[in-house]
């Protein structure tokens, strides 16, 4: 397993970490996406840097291999010509060669072997970055449903069940005293007026019987 992977790995978990300690799930996810970005951006650099060096050796790989092929000839005219010690030098450089194919061939498979992984990795993280992005708003609906879930919970007895009929109940015991008070009002004032009448009234008729009887007398001295 490579470093790279390794702390790839860590990262994982410490985003499962925090999330079952984390408030705000859907902060925590963008934190992770703006990382992954991060990282992202990176390993594409060192995809880039990767794909140079392995060029670079695959360049120095071909060159030696012309060089072994070229000097294998300069020996061979050099042979033919009666000059053999033209023929030893040619060969002595083709055997340097020789040797520098055997290391850059080894530098170019372990570059392009780590280019390799390099790309798996980079599509990995693109993949996690594409399936974690794609299923934020998802997550980010759940909680806001958990969020509205919790706050009516909160509320839970201040909307409803507040006993509305023993509440109307109370209410109609106190119009029923009200009414009852004005209607003992009511009466006690129609009390006071047909005393009043009654007291009016028997003085026109004293009135009345005075002039009556007045009047009678009158009559009688006529």
């Amino acid at each position: 397993m490579s470093v790279f992977r390794r702390m790839r790995d860590i990262t994982v978990a410490t985003f499962n970490e925090h999330l079952e300690q984390s408030q705000d799930p859907v902060q925590l996810i963008d934190q992770f996406l703006y990382n992954t970005r991060k990282e992202i951006a990176e390993a594409e650099k060192l995809h880039q840097q990767y794909a140079v060096h392995t060029r670079q050796m695959k360049q120095q790989l071909d060159h030696a291999l012309s060089m072994q092929a070229k000097r294998e000839e300069q020996a061979l005219l050099a042979l033919k010509a009666d000059e053999e010690h033209v023929a030893k030098l040619a060969l002595q450089e083709k055997m340097l060669y020789a040797e520098k194919e055997e290391q850059y061939r080894e530098l170019w498979e372990q570059s392009r072997e780590s280019l390799r992984e390099l790309e798996q990795q980079l599509d990995t993280l693109k993949t996690e970055y594409e399936t974690v992005h794609s299923k934020r708003q998802y997550y980010a609906a759940r909680v806001q449903t958990l969020r509205l879930q919790q706050q009516m919970n909160e509320r839970a007895g201040t909307y409803g069940g507040r006993n509305v009929p023993r509440m109307f109940n109370r209410l109609e015991d106190r119009v029923a005293d009200m009414e009852a008070e004005t209607m003992s009002l009511r009466d006690l004032r129609r009390g006071e007026e047909y005393t009043r009448d009654a007291h009016s009234g028997g003085s026109l008729l004293e009135q009345e019987w005075a002039r009556l009887k007045s009047k009678l007398n009158n009559n009688g001295k006529e």
